[in-house]
């Protein structure tokens, strides 16, 4: 409604600011892991309105060499509840809403180009 970003700063080893989002666990679907991780990263209690689409196009190689290619989903929620205090603090260091023209770069490329969609949309009043 704001046309706002609603980021996190992480904790840990990749700390700096993101989309907040996580990795299914298995046997779960896209839309269940969206609401855990949002409750988790955020304190947010969400409910899914759409997808905005696949961003799968990036690369991750580990430490130990083992490569892979990271698929996420980015989703259009709507919040219904809880409170940016109730966030993890273990993941997250804070969570903070941002005007896409201001705002921090995000430390994965993958996060920037969504926001960047996102905002593409937002502009041309597609959201």
């Amino acid at each position: 409604e704001q046309n706002r970003i609603l980021l996190q700063e992480r904790n840990g080893e990749d700390s700096g600011w993101c989309v907040p989002g996580g990795y299914l666990e298995y046997g779960e679907g896209f839309k269940d892991a969206v609401i855990r991780e949002m409750k988790e990263d955020t304190g947010l209690d969400v409910a899914v309105v759409r997808s905005l689409g696949m961003f799968d196009k990036y690369f991750m190689e580990y430490p130990n060499g083992d490569k892979l290619q990271n698929c996420a989903q980015l989703f259009l929620v709507r919040v219904v509840g809880g409170s940016l205090d109730d966030a993890d603090r273990e993941e997250t260091k804070r969570c903070e809403y941002f005007e896409f023209n201001d705002r921090p770069v995000t430390f994965i490329q993958q996060n920037e180009d969504m926001v960047n969609y996102v905002a593409a949309l937002v502009a041309t009043q597609q959201l």
